[in-house]
């Protein structure tokens, strides 16, 4: 089942988009006029695709033969963040985004491409036939490359033995995918996004959350975190910079907050949105194309752009913040959300002040100026590319927003990505699959099964805990699994039993003991 990727039957390459052609082959390379695809084999299986082209390219297409059984079912990854529907299919036209497994009887095959490649890349899997789909476009025009040769992507795939568990072969695949994931550490802490949702909170709930926090540990020698989420800053809400400051009259004094979350024993974080500015000074500085927002994305090809992002993060963390939270950027990029984005990923015809860069690279550019700038304070992303930003960021948020209002939403979005993701889990960077709420709008012995779930699986854990929702009751079963997830989760972890015939698995195995959530 594993495909000759040095001998695939077609490449076909496109100036623009919807002009595929194919390349003619001579060896290990297909070349046309002005463009050429040369495959170059590594000892340890893997090939790398590297693409040259002397005017505009936008995308290339690799096929190779791939009988499946009939019906076999297919499991694929996402763009950024899961939307509550990942699951095993048989879809052929699905869009699956990295990497892959495929089910053929009693064995399981992965294949994707190595993490932080030059182009977006996805797959399709079906009717005999396994196609590539490589997106080296600059925003939503054609690349220009120039006399360079772009490292678009690495393909690798990894065989399940007769009778090895899917999960099994997920986790191996990933840790394939992603030599050098960074180290990690258990990630805990307070979160206010889901009782306060950015609104009515000022300081003293912060260092109110962080004291609860630290009460709940009990004393664990591993410090917890206490966030300080969306809302602080002028604008409100979820804005764009400028992240100068906090809000005057409420949000004063920023370093003084952080001095004050790390004295009550908490190590203190911070979420912003670098890629985006509510108010403009310069508008050459923003990015071209779609903008459905009121707040106005940035040109991140531009090394003033870059500047400024590195002088944000080097600030934020000047101020005592050790955990950064960033957001928003692949939305501020593409001006679409991860199900939206097609293979297209953005609307067709605008481009970035520099074209010699494709969207892949841009966004690594970007992570990488992040890490830099953030020194040693631990990084999580929110609404960024995961497989561009695995070995960048410490940890990522793996599924779109749980919620303290409606426990169905938890339930779509945190046990799903949980249960898809969890294989990137110390093989990428620290999974987040979003905070478990405490809230007087949700029930609780539904939350407290989701706390449970995320405590045993190591995965990060962050609380949204509205006081009124304090008792007896609820603070026992918090503390537990405060602890729990400190210690770095169950020894074994944890693994969906029931993954390949739901979207939302409810027997999980936890070591030796069975565990039903009645979600």
């Amino acid at each position: 089942m594993i495909p000759a990727f040095d001998r695939p039957d077609h490449v076909l390459l496109a100036t623009d988009w919807a002009d595929l052609r194919p390349l003619p082959r001579s060896g290990s390379l297909f070349h046309g006029e002005q463009a050429e695809v040369r495959l170059d084999p590594a000892a340890d299986g893997s090939v790398r695709v590297l693409l040259r082209s002397a005017g505009e390219v936008g995308r290339v297409q690799l096929r190779w033969p791939f009988p499946l059984p009939p019906g076999a079912p297919v499991l694929g990854d996402a763009w950024e963040r899961t939307y509550g529907t990942q699951g095993w299919r048989s879809d052929p036209d699905e869009i699956r985004p990295w990497y892959f497994l495929a089910r053929a009887g009693d064995r399981t095959v992965g294949v994707g491409v190595r993490v932080r490649p030059g182009a977006f890349c996805a797959w399709q899997v079906g009717d005999g036939e396994l196609t590539l789909h490589l997106n080296v476009r600059n925003g939503g025009s054609p690349v220009l490359l120039g006399d360079r040769e772009l490292e678009a992507a690495t393909l690798v795939a990894v065989a399940g033995e007769s009778g090895e568990s899917a999960w099994t072969v997920h986790q191996r695949l990933c840790a394939a995918l992603c030599p050098d994931p960074l180290p990690g550490r258990p990630l805990v802490g307070a979160n206010n996004w889901y009782y306060a949702y950015g609104k009515d909170f000022g300081p003293d709930n912060v260092i109110n959350d962080a004291r609860t926090i630290v009460e709940l540990a009990d004393g664990h020698p591993v410090r917890p975190y206490s966030v300080v989420d969306a809302g602080w800053s002028v604008g409100g809400g979820a804005p764009g910079g400028p992240w100068t400051h906090g809000i005057p009259g409420l949000f004063d004094d920023m370093p003084g907050l952080a001095t004050a979350i790390r004295e009550v024993g908490a190590e203190p974080g911070i979420w912003f949105r670098p890629a985006a500015l509510t108010t403009v000074d310069d508008p050459a500085r923003l990015r071209p194309g779609p903008r459905p927002v009121a707040e106005q994305p940035l040109d991140l090809s531009r090394p003033d752009v870059l500047d400024q992002v590195r002088a944000d993060v080097e600030r934020l963390v000047g101020w005592g913040y050790s955990f950064l939270k960033h957001d928003f950027s692949t939305f501020d990029v593409f001006a679409r959300w991860g199900p939206a984005m097609g293979l297209e990923l953005t609307d067709t015809g605008w481009s970035f002040a520099d074209r010699s860069l494709t969207n892949a690279e841009l966004l690594l550019r970007f992570y990488r100026t992040i890490r830099e700038a953030a020194g040693d304070a631990v990084v999580l992303g929110c609404n960024v590319v995961g497989h561009l930003a695995a070995g960048l960021v410490d940890a990522q948020r793996t599924g779109d927003d749980t919620s303290g209002r409606e426990w169905d939403r938890t339930r779509l979005m945190g046990v799903n990505t949980l249960a898809f993701r969890l294989a990137q889990h110390g093989r990428f960077f620290v999974a987040d699959a979003d905070c478990v709420p405490a809230t007087p709008q949700t029930p609780w012995e539904k939350n407290r099964l989701f706390l449970d779930l995320v405590a045993r699986s190591g995965t990060a854990l962050f609380l949204s805990i509205d006081p009124r929702s304090r008792d007896d009751r609820t603070d026992a079963a918090i503390s537990r699994a405060v602890r729990l997830a400190l210690a770095g989760g169950s020894p074994d972890g944890v693994e969906p039993l029931d993954w390949e015939q739901t979207s939302h698995p409810v027997r999980w195995r936890d070591g030796t003991e069975t565990i039903d959530y009645t979600w």
